[in-house]
């Protein structure tokens, strides 16, 4: 058997390009042959493209085509953008753990003064978080989830059971676990930390992501609605997450942190610049 993979001190981009056209296309209910004939190419080249091949030509056809920034695309397609990599942030901390063949992160955000924390999501283990917790004396007050796929609550009932005066939060519209329920609009505090629930469903039909101020910087956890440079697939509510992300999460402060469930942390500044997926905010 081999060894499992060290997590890289720099997570990669979540998606390339090729995953953005995918979720795009799939988001729009186009088959292969309809996207190539709105963008003027032969399915040969479509195919090629989708396989890996970088052609700013058929790139800029295909952006065009699905509703997508093109100099966005190809940037990504020739490995020429990467987010910033932000200085650590007293209070915030990212764990990332292996789910299978993928990655996928937690977050803990607490108050330096009180020490009061909460947790967003758990990975494949909680164990990391749990000897943060211990290491640096702080008190878990609340668990908070983003939506219930498997591999963002897949600890949820070791981290409750280690902390169960903690109360465990997700969204009211999916909710098989029976946790307190949140809806977009609701509020919670930890410290003097201020917790703002923004309903980000199109990933999921009831995504949460949680807008965090008293920070050095505001800090929003965003679940799958939003990556770094792509955003979650949603080949059934497309056009819903969309809306969602623009509206919910690229409407904050262009220094806002955005902690994804996937891939680097980046800013609301930076995805605005540079995300293939919002055309007009570019």
């Amino acid at each position: 058997m081999s060894a499992t993979p060290a997590i890289p001190a720099i997570l990669p981009l979540e998606d390339g390009f090729t995953d953005v056209l995918g979720k795009a296309r799939k988001g729009l209910k186009l088959t292969l042959e309809e996207m190539a004939e709105r963008a003027g190419l032969s399915l040969s080249q479509v195919e090629q493209v989708l396989n890996g091949q970088v052609d700013n030509h058929a790139l800029e056809k295909l952006a065009f085509v699905l509703g997508l920034h093109g100099p966005s695309l190809i940037a990504l397609a020739r490995n020429e953008w990467q987010p910033q990599v932000l200085p650590e942030i007293p209070g915030l901390r990212q764990f990332t753990t292996w789910y299978g063949d993928m990655t996928v992160n937690a977050y803990l955000v607490w108050d330096p003064n009180t020490g009061e924390a909460c947790s967003f999501d758990t990975g494949s283990s909680c164990q990391p978080m749990l000897d943060f917790l211990q290491t640096n004396d702080l008190g878990l007050q609340k668990i908070c989830i983003t939506h219930t796929h498997m591999d963002h609550l897949a600890d949820l009932e070791r981290l409750a059971a280690e902390f169960p005066q903690a109360h465990c939060y997700g969204s009211a519209a999916e909710n098989p676990l029976g946790l307190k329920p949140l809806v977009g609009g609701d509020g919670l505090c930890v410290g003097n930390l201020k917790i703002r629930v923004l309903g980000t469903s199109g990933h999921t039909p009831g995504g949460l992501s949680y807008f965090i101020e008293g920070l050095q910087r505001p800090l929003v956890v965003v679940g799958d609605a939003l990556f770094s440079a792509s955003m979650g697939g949603a080949p059934y509510a497309y056009h819903e997450a969309r809306q969602n992300n623009l509206e919910q999460l690229l409407s904050l402060p262009d220094n806002t942190i955005i902690c994804p469930g996937h891939g680097p942390l980046t800013t609301v500044g930076q995805e605005k610049a540079h995300n293939p997926f919002f055309p007009e905010l570019k």
